[in-house]
């Protein structure tokens, strides 16, 4: 089978679509036919070598952290899943991988995939996984967003931003959206109450906010000075400076900033579905690479700019 994998650490040329022995799955595993897996941040720093502890230093390093595809075959003891079931997941984010979700097959742990949701393609559904799965646990569990409440979603043109503002929306929140002006029409769509200009407004000139959801990493102590008594902030754009930033906000001050690593299991991507299936979570795709253009599709993903999510079709 063809997977694409990492043979060094470094920029997105290191990747190269090989072949490989397709995998079997044991006990309790899922060997499943990929049909896409999107592009996310988590496959950038594996990739440049910011997660040695857990890829380790062995190449190949399998990339793709999420899959949408179709149930080949099963191991013993699987008894929810069977042949040409149609379902999305991910491969465990903090264990090795030598093949991953950018791969024409993967084996997973069945507690780590659910049904796909109805209605939405393949790519559709790749491109929900991490996003709408991140966007869930950051509203629900860290943040604990309530109807009513105003919402700062910093970031909100990306993957997991657009799903922040969709999911902020169905729970009530009263949204504003922090982003390029070019992508102002497309957010009021998916819900945004309010569209900023990211270029051209700071920090300073907005708020108070009862939540803020920031995807970007930087600046965070000037966005938490933002927040409203009582208020709660969270991020998931993990860098040196927010790390130290998250660090100083647990010691100063009564308004934390959270962060999380996104690992969900089959009870929230049920629910992710559930969402998508209630109309109430949208795909938002901007561009789909065959497996063979993965280098360019990591390259686009590193520019940035665009709205939505950056995925690789595997198979038909």
């Amino acid at each position: 089978m063809k997977a694409a994998q990492i043979r060094s650490f470094g920029a997105p040329d290191v990747l190269r679509v090989t072949e490989t022995e397709t995998p079997s799955p044991g006990a309790g595993e899922i060997l499943v036919a990929v049909e896409a897996s999107s592009v996310n941040g988590h496959d950038t720093i594996v990739r440049t070598g910011g997660m040695k502890m857990v890829a380790g230093r062995t190449f190949p390093i399998g990339v793709g952290l999420d899959f949408a595809g179709v149930v080949v075959t099963t191991g013993s003891g699987v008894e929810s899943y069977r042949a040409g079931d149609r379902v999305w997941g991910m491969v465990h984010p903090r264990k090795r991988h030598t093949v991953a979700g950018a791969a024409e097959y993967v084996v997973v742990s069945a507690d780590r995939l659910s049904p796909a949701p109805v209605g939405v393609s393949a790519v559709e559904a790749a491109s929900l996984v991490v996003a709408g799965s991140t966007a869930l646990i950051a509203l629900r569990d860290s943040v604990r967003l309530t109807a009513g409440e105003r919402v700062l979603v910093r970031g909100a043109a990306g993957g997991v931003g657009t799903a922040l503002v969709q999911l902020a929306q169905a729970m009530g929140g009263h949204v504003t959206a922090l982003a390029r002006d070019r992508h102002a029409a497309a957010l009021r769509d998916l819900g945004a109450d309010e569209v900023l200009d990211y270029g051209t407004t700071t920090a300073d000139r907005i708020g108070p906010f009862d939540v803020i959801v920031d995807t970007v990493g930087s600046e965070l102590h000037c966005y938490r000075s933002r927040l409203a008594k009582g208020g709660r902030m969270v991020t998931v754009g993990l860098s040196g400076p927010a790390l130290a930033a998250i660090a100083a906000s647990s010691i100063h001050g009564s308004r934390r900033i959270r962060t999380f690593s996104a690992n969900p299991g089959s009870a929230v991507l049920d629910e992710v579905a559930d969402h998508v299936t209630a109309g109430a979570l949208r795909p938002v795709v901007h561009r789909v690479y065959p497996l063979a253009d993965i280098v360019t599709a990591h390259e686009a993903f590193e520019r940035g700019g665009v709205l939505g999510k950056h995925v690789v079709a595997v198979s038909a």
